[in-house]
């Protein structure tokens, strides 16, 4: 197989392989017209040109990618294909991969190689999916930043001198800057959609318990982050097969992932512009999603307004059951070990060393009310459109957009309900600011429709007029 022979273009395919999305691969492997050696040397050439600049890898194994996508080229030439094979993926490093350390983002935890692929790392593997990295996060995943003890500082490819957003960092700028079509991040209150929006990349964050995930936490989950929904939708057919190393995920369900068709006229749209806690909305991304509010009227949606309902009693008791979980982590480590982490972190964990059971039993009691509030808020409207984030793309080097850590989660108002609500939620792109920055819409489904949340978002990308050259580098 060679790209060269190709006679035509597969579904309006770019010049670059490595730009190529997983559905059109997986044409171009049945036709035997593009070989997943070709394009696993597209995706490393790609890499080896962004990625000294870029700082979205850790562990990136080219010659490990090589074979696998040999391995995957011979299973084609004999028709024995798997159902993803041959698609380049990469995986957020706090997912297990076999043989390679999990060091959370922080370099104070020991370099011990992982004995077996985590649940979703699993699934791609057995459906043929070339696993070419890992991707870099910030200390223990908690900051909407690419800001590392451990890993070189991630930025973001719209422009080198903003963050691509966290906790799925290296995820969000890998997958704008074109390491291949498939990658994973995690999310407990924004960690996929806050990259996915400041990097201009769908990101979902599908139901908790959808895709089964180890070790599983209260709101934590799993999800795609790709260029276009549909990519997105290819690996949810493979990430969310069970695994019985997940206790909370929720029984398999073969749903119509790829069904991606939605009918408009009639749906009622809740509009939330206002989160309610936290900095104030940016008026450029504030028109954005108008816009896009707006094209959903047009198109026969009954749109009504979303009140706030993030109080700052539910995002405090958020912060303070989250500082006290830091600390039950940090708190036993040696004072070497301790000093290893980044200060930002550190400081915001010790605010967790002296609170009582009480104060902790309330703040996850206030998780509880925040869960309670998002279904009460959204649970009479098919969907709901908002902001992901109330601002763009802030610089590099800060660990968070007002780099306080007293202050820490002031700009998770619009996502981080919807993780205690177990509902599922997407970013999708909505346009960029007059300076080239991407702004993202968050689409929130009802509990469990995560189907009819990639629906929407598929309507929206085809809708969507802001649409530009992805970024090179």
């Amino acid at each position: 197989m060679n790209a060269q022979s190709l006679t035509g273009p597969i579904s309006d395919t770019p010049a670059d392989l490595a730009d190529w999305s997983g559905g059109a691969l997986l044409e171009a492997y049945a036709r035997k017209q593009v070989s997943p050696v070709e394009v696993a040397r597209a995706v490393i050439a790609r890499i080896e040109a962004y990625e000294p600049r870029l700082c979205a890898l850790y562990a990136f194994d080219p010659q490990g990618a090589l074979s696998a996508a040999k391995a995957s080229e011979d299973r084609w030439m004999r028709g024995e294909a798997r159902a993803l094979d041959g698609i380049p993926a990469t995986i957020k490093e706090n997912i297990a991969t076999e043989g390679t350390p999990v060091p959370l983002g922080t370099a104070a935890r020991p370099l011990d190689p992982a004995v077996q692929d985590a649940p979703s790392a699993a699934r791609l593997r057995e459906d043929g999916v070339v696993i070419l990295a890992k991707t870099t996060m910030p200390d223990y995943g908690m900051l909407s930043s690419g800001l590392s003890s451990f890993h070189p500082l991630a930025r973001n490819p719209w422009d080198l001198s903003k963050n691509p957003g966290g906790s799925s960092a290296g995820a969000g700028a890998a997958a704008a800057a074109g390491y291949g079509p498939f990658h994973i991040g995690t999310d407990i209150g924004g960690s996929i959609r806050l990259p996915a929006s400041w990097c201009g990349v769908f990101g979902l964050k599908p139901s908790f318990g959808r895709i089964p995930i180890d070790p599983a936490y209260y709101g934590r989950v799993a999800g795609p982050m790709t260029r276009t929904v549909r990519d997105s939708a290819l690996m949810m057919t493979s990430l969310t097969r069970p695994d019985m190393r997940d206790p909370t995920s929720l029984p398999y369900q073969d749903l119509p992932w790829l069904n991606l068709g939605i009918d408009i006229k009639g749906l009622r749209i809740g509009v939330m512009m206002e989160a309610g806690i936290g900095l104030a909305l940016d008026p450029e991304v504030k028109a954005s999603v108008e816009a896009a509010a707006k094209a959903f009227t047009d198109a026969g949606a009954v749109v009504e307004e979303v009140k706030p309902f993030i109080t700052r009693q539910m995002l405090d008791g958020l912060d303070d059951f989250w500082r006290q979980r830091a600390w039950s982590d940090i708190g036993p480590l040696s004072a070497e070990e301790r000093a290893r982490i980044l200060p930002y972190i550190l400081k915001w964990a010790e605010g967790g060393k002296a609170l009582t059971g009480t104060q902790v039993y309330n703040g996850m009691n206030q998780m509880m009310v925040m869960r309670h509030a998002a279904v009460a808020a959204t649970h009479r409207f098919d969907f709901v459109l908002s902001p992901v984030a109330p601002n763009v793309a802030y610089e590099a080097e800060l660990a968070s957009p007002i780099h306080d850590p007293e202050k820490p989660f002031e700009h998770i108002g619009y996502t981080v309900a919807f993780n205690m609500s177990d509902q599922p939620a997407a970013s999708v792109n909505a346009g960029f600011t007059k300076a080239g920055l991407p702004i993202g819409l968050q689409i929130i489904g009802r509990r469990y429709d995560d189907v009819g949340v990639l629906r929407l978002s598929q309507a929206w990308e085809e809708m969507c007029s802001d649409k530009r050259p992805w970024p090179r580098l």
